[in-house]
């Protein structure tokens, strides 16, 4: 704790320099914090240090390259960089330009052309992936469309089902309001049965003296008279004869006893309706 502790104000010191290093609750957590922090920036401080010393040592190997160059150029061919005209420095600065651009060690034209096959190789792949990208975008696109139509007719479906629920729930709620409605009027119509039931009972009504007994009976009376109107025609011929004293005055009295027999019948479901 004391070490990590002693670490971490030093390098708080070198950082804040002369300025007062800001007053910071001393824990183990901030203690650990802040020399992991320390850490991280030493590492970084060492590697721009490395960095920065590996290009000062290409930039003094250059300026030697450069300085070689011009004594041979000044040696060899009596040409100083002082008397070369505007156009070939510029001629020059570009060319220094370009090899900053392409990133290459020398100005030398393979290492020119190198970089300028790389620098294609890398544009012909970006123009690769650029169309796989155009192609990919194409493909979205139309899948965006046909989702939107599927959400479209999924909107519009959803929307008929709703239309349909309320229908069905209209319907179901009528045939409620019918079904509760029968429901009451069977009850009312069953109670009135009972209380009719009831009051037929106090009166000792008779099953005899029903709708249902009455309709049988006066089928019955229809049918009764029907058969006495078929009598009446069966004995017509006999009434146009001429008169036997003996045949007749059978045949009349049992016509006259089978109507009569039929009277009293009629005559009792007379009575008894």
């Amino acid at each position: 704790m004391s070490e990590k502790l002693q670490r971490v104000n030093r390098w708080l010191a070198a950082v804040f320099g002369d300025e007062a290093v800001p007053q910071f609750e001393v824990t183990a957590r901030t203690v650990d914090i802040l020399d992991q922090l320390a850490e991280s920036s030493e590492a970084r401080c060492q590697h721009g240090s490395l960095l920065a010393e590996d290009l000062n040592q290409k930039a003094a190997e250059y300026q030697a390259d450069a300085a070689h160059l011009q004594a041979i150029l000044r040696e060899d061919l009596g040409v100083s960089l002082a008397s070369l005209p505007k156009s070939c420095t510029d001629y020059l600065s570009s060319l220094v330009d370009s090899a900053m651009v392409l990133a290459v060690r020398d100005t030398s034209f393979c290492s020119l052309t190198l970089a300028l096959n790389r620098l294609s190789d890398e544009l012909l792949e970006e123009e690769k992936s650029e169309t796989k990208l155009d192609r990919e975008l194409l493909n979205l696109r139309k899948k965006l469309s046909a989702v939107l139509v599927l959400r479209g007719q999924l909107q519009e479906d959803v929307s008929k089902m709703h239309q349909e629920q309320m229908v069905v729930s209209a319907i179901t709620e009528k045939r409620q309001l019918n079904m509760d409605f029968i429901k009451a009027k069977t009850e009312e119509i069953q109670h009135r049965r009972e209380a009719q039931e009831v009051r037929l009972a106090a009166r000792n009504m008779k099953e005899s003296l029903s709708h249902q007994a009455l309709v049988q009976l006066s089928a019955e009376v229809t049918e009764l008279q029907a058969q006495i109107k078929d009598l009446k025609k069966e004995l017509q011929p006999f009434l146009d004869l001429s008169p036997s004293p003996s045949l007749a005055l059978v045949k009349i009295e049992e016509a006259k006893r089978e109507l009569a027999a039929l009277n009293t019948q009629l005559e009792k479901y007379v009575d008894f309706q």
